[in-house]
Order: C-alpha cells, then sequence, then structure tokens
C-alpha cells in the first residue's frame, strides 16, 4: 500500500470514471486501474462497483475512501510543517470567493502578492456562499473569501475588515436627498435587489425589512447578477440600491454624488477568510491574510465597531 494508490481510489471516486481520473493523476489508464487492483488485493476487498456507469463506490469502498484522505490530508500536513520550519511561502491555494466582493477586492492585492511570492499558485473561483461551504467541505477548495458569520458546521473564520453598506440612489429620488438616511427611509418598491444565492441580497433585505412587509414589489421583478448590474438599473429606470463599500472605488463624481451613508449605527458586513476543520496551508493562509488587510486598509480605515452593525 502507498500513498499513490490512495490518490488514485480518491481521483476515481472524485471523477466516477476511470479514464478521467487517470488523466487527472497524469497516468495512464491501464497503470491506475493495476495499481487499484493490487489495493484491492492486498486490502482483501473491491472498492468500486465496476458494473455501473458511473463507476460508484461500494459500501466498504467508501469507508476506505474517507480514511485515504484523512491520510493525504494528515500527509500534506507534514509537508507544510517541512515548509514552516523553512520558512518557504509556496505551493498551490484553492480560492474561493463570493462575485459581489471579487471584483472590487482582488485587484488590491492579488498582483502584489504573486509578485512577491512567485513560488506560489493562485486558483480562484467565483462562488455564492453554500457555494463556498460546499466546496470546502468537499477538498474542492482551500479557503473562501466571504461575508460572515456563517452558520456551517466545521469552518473556521479569520476576520479581515468591516465593510460598510451604503445606498445608491437615482437622480430623482427626492426623498433621499439628503447626506445622511435611515433604512426606513427606503421606498421598498423602489428597491432594486440581487438574484437569489447572493449574501449581499439577504443582508439588503434584513436591512430593509422586507420580509416584515407586506408590500408590492413590482420593481422587484428583475433580479441582478452583479453589483454593476444593480448601478446601471437604478441609474437607467430609477430607484435605489444597497451596496457594499470598495464597490465604490473606481465611482466617478456623478456615482458618487448619487451614495447616500446611513447614519449611525452604520450597516457593515463582516469579510473574512473561511477554511474547513482540516485546513493545513497555514503559512500560505498567513500570507493571504497580511497581504488582503494590508490592501485593503488603505481604502477601509480601522473605525471603532460600536458605531456599526453587522447586517447577516
Amino acid at each position: 500500500m502507498n500513498l499513490q494508490q490512495l490518490e488514485y481510489i480518491v481521483a476515481v471516486d472524485k471523477h466516477r470514471h476511470f479514464l478521467k481520473a487517470a488523466d487527472s493523476c497524469f497516468v495512464t489508464q491501464a497503470t491506475l486501474s493495476m495499481m487499484i487492483k493490487k489495493l484491492e488485493e492486498e486490502l482483501e476487498v473491491i472498492i468500486f462497483d465496476r458494473s455501473k456507469q458511473p463507476v460508484v463506490p461500494t459500501d466498504i469502498g467508501r469507508k476506505i475512501i474517507a480514511q485515504a484522505q484523512v491520510v493525504l490530508r494528515e500527509t500534506g500536513y507534514l509537508k507544510e510543517v517541512a515548509k514552516a520550519v523553512k520558512n518557504e511561502v509556496q505551493g498551490q491555494l484553492r480560492i474561493g470567493i463570493i462575485p459581489t466582493l471579487a471584483p472590487y477586492l482582488l485587484p488590491l492585492f492579488l498582483y502584489d502578492l504573486l509578485k512577491k511570492y512567485p513560488q506560489v499558485k493562485i486558483r480562484i473561483s467565483e462562488l455564492n456562499t453554500n457555494q463556498i461551504i460546499e466546496q470546502l467541505s468537499n477538498d474542492l477548495i482551500d479557503v473562501g473569501i466571504l461575508a460572515t458569520p456563517i452558520a456551517a458546521e466545521g469552518m473556521k473564520e479569520y476576520p479581515l475588515f468591516y465593510e460598510k453598506l451604503v445606498a445608491f440612489v437615482s437622480d430623482n429620488e427626492e426623498t433621499l436627498n439628503k447626506k445622511y438616511i435611515l433604512p426606513e427611509d427606503i421606498d421598498v418598491n423602489r428597491l432594486w435587489l440581487l438574484e437569489e444565492g447572493h449574501c449581499l441580497r439577504s443582508q439588503m433585505m434584513n436591512l430593509c425589512e422586507l420580509r416584515k412587509k407586506n408590500t408590492d414589489l413590482g420593481n422587484l421583478e428583475y433580479e441582478a447578477g452583479s453589483i454593476e448590474s444593480l448601478l446601471k438599473i437604478v441609474e437607467i429606470n430609477k430607484g435605489i440600491t444597497v451596496i457594499p463599500e470598495l464597490a465604490m472605488i473606481n465611482f466617478d463624481d456623478k456615482r458618487k454624488n448619487q451614495v447616500r451613508e446611513f447614519m449611525l449605527p452604520v450597516p457593515v458586513r463582516e469579510i473574512s477568510l473561511v477554511t474547513y476543520r482540516h485546513f493545513i496551508k497555514t503559512k500560505l493562509l498567513e500570507v493571504l491574510k497580511r497581504e488582503i488587510k494590508e490592501a485593503v486598509a488603505k481604502f477601509i480605515p480601522e473605525r471603532p465597531m460600536e458605531q456599526f452593525v453587522v447586517e447577516i
């Protein structure tokens, strides 16, 4: 029995196909099949039911694959321990980030991080909160960057910064023609929301208490897929939306004049790094956390938290 065989059965379980698993492991199908067969003979069990398409693990096979994943994670931890002793920063970091944050946060730190640490390979996926939690649990990504807190077992959160929420209004919103507003100032019938699946949508609904109101939400029939879409909708079709602070970084003067800040306590969203309990790339996590915090500090100063309320 060797680690390579364990990697092969995990790959087949992931792809449910011997050829695809072999390609992902950069070996021939014959080699992968032979090595798995030898492992089955050594353990005197059948790990995969080859009569079905796609291939599925047997009952005992599922238990063996689960233990193989534990062994491979622990082996990876040994490598990370060795790197830490050598003070090396290298390896791959698979990141999942929510779409309402990605286009604004990534440009702030990504270039400098890769320039400072050329031996680090970053793979980024834009995912909603539920997808990030699922992929963290299944070891498909290493770390998530998203709004917290989250109610998910086995997850560890590392807060990065608190991002204010502000209102973005059309030119004809006379009732909002003031510098600071209250959530109750917003006419929910003129409020544009993101589509289902975005955590910012839930934060906007909580802020404006939409679940508590029996209103005609005619203007909500169009649900945007991005913050930029929301901004365009407000500019063209009038109305109001709520956006996070970093989305304003590249605003021109016209758009800045359409921003209304909330009175104290100001609604914010907490942005954190999130990992699963088996996470082992601690050195890379430290670097990522430091680079993000340093980059964001140039745009979002630290503020007394008693002035804010976290919108969940």
